[in-house]
């Protein structure tokens, strides 16, 4: 909406900032805080009402958590309405790359939002249907990835791009819609598993909108991608503004989710969140620089699915409780250390994913 005024720059000079990516982020990160700040509150207070018990609490799992039984869930909603209307106030809503982010990102919220529905419900970890879940979060994915071919015009629509190699791509052709699926999926599953503890997940998802924002704003741009090397994608720079909405609604969640939480994130935020992430890189082709900058969602993923494998075939565990953070709680370590010590890790791999954009 705000971009518009921009348009009004010829008759009133002032109107011009309106215009820029980076003034538009800015205002997007306040009105995100703001909105959270203001309403978060009362959304703890209607959702603490109407879940009752709250969030079902693990039995098997770390002693210190039962002390969260009764908290309330589906902290998404604040996260997701702050982003939303700082979003829809301060992009450029005639960029089609815009929408298919916010469809995604909604598309998964609402995905997330009856799966904690289902657990609040009937008081039971069992959620939505693990296949009838992936089926429809795949095809939300899919639509989204034909969407990204179809708008970049380029010949390397379909193509990968590879950090540290400087022309290097891959074409993929018609398998290049399931693998960036996959992406998409698998990132949101990633952050939705790594929201296990209080501000655990939502600070290095701020990580990666920020590192995510700055690869969108100059992959963006022909200049700045053209001197560093990587793929020039015309219009995926707006999506920075998208970026900047989450960070400062995540901002205004942390002030509610820091220990003791006064509100869980919820599916309704890890697998919204998640999924905006891999569209974005899909989008601005760094897919595989996702791995790197969510290199801790990765391992929190990696580390189920080799427990999963390691059972089945063995009977024996690997780690001690996976996602990973719970075996570094059982093996001694506070919950204020799992956390902070992994924001750490996020920032060191947000440096890494970064550097490999002048790294060619």
């Amino acid at each position: 909406m705000f971009y518009f005024l921009g348009q009004l720059a010829d008759q009133i000079s002032a109107l011009n900032v309106f215009r820029y990516i980076t003034f538009r982020t800015g205002g997007a990160i306040m009105t995100a805080l703001f909105f959270v700040f203001l309403f978060g509150p009362k959304i703890i207070a209607s959702l603490r009402i109407r879940q009752g018990h709250g969030q079902p609490i693990r039995a098997d799992g770390p002693e210190s958590h039962l002390t969260k039984k009764g908290t309330p869930t589906m902290g998404g909603l604040m996260i997701l309405s702050g982003a939303l209307v700082a979003a829809l106030l301060w992009s450029d809503l005639s960029n089609p790359y815009v929408w298919v982010v916010i469809c995604v990102t909604l598309g998964f919220g609402a995905i997330g939002f009856y799966d904690d529905y289902l657990k609040v419900t009937k008081s039971s970890h069992k959620g939505f249907g693990g296949k009838a879940r992936l089926g429809l979060e795949f095809l939300i994915a899919a639509l989204a990835a034909y969407a990204v071919t179809i708008l970049d015009a380029s010949e390397y629509s379909e193509a990968i791009a590879f950090p540290f190699l400087k022309e290097f791509t891959f074409n993929l052709g018609l398998i290049f819609i399931p693998f960036a699926a996959f992406v998409i999926v698998g990132a949101g599953n990633a952050v939705n598993l790594t929201d296990g503890l209080d501000g655990l997940a939502i600070v290095p998802v701020m990580i990666a909108c920020a590192s995510f924002g700055l690869i969108a704003y100059l992959s963006g741009n022909a200049v700045f991608a053209n001197y560093l090397q990587i793929h020039h994608v015309s219009g995926t720079g707006e999506l920075a503004v998208i970026c900047g909405a989450v960070i400062g609604a995540g901002l205004g969640f942390l002030w509610f989710n820091a220990p003791p939480a006064a509100i869980f994130m919820g599916d309704t935020g890890s697998l919204a969140l998640g999924g905006m992430i891999g569209a974005i890189a899909v989008a601005t082709k760094h897919e595989i620089v996702l791995a790197i900058i969510g290199g801790l969602f990765v391992l929190e993923a990696v580390s189920v699915i080799v427990q999963v494998i390691s059972f089945k075939l063995t009977g024996k565990r690997v780690f001690r409780m996976a996602p990973i953070h719970h075996h570094f709680e059982i093996m001694g370590w506070t919950e204020s250390q799992v956390v902070i010590r992994f924001w750490i890790i996020s920032v060191v791999l947000a440096l890494l994913g970064l550097a490999t954009l002048k790294l060619r």
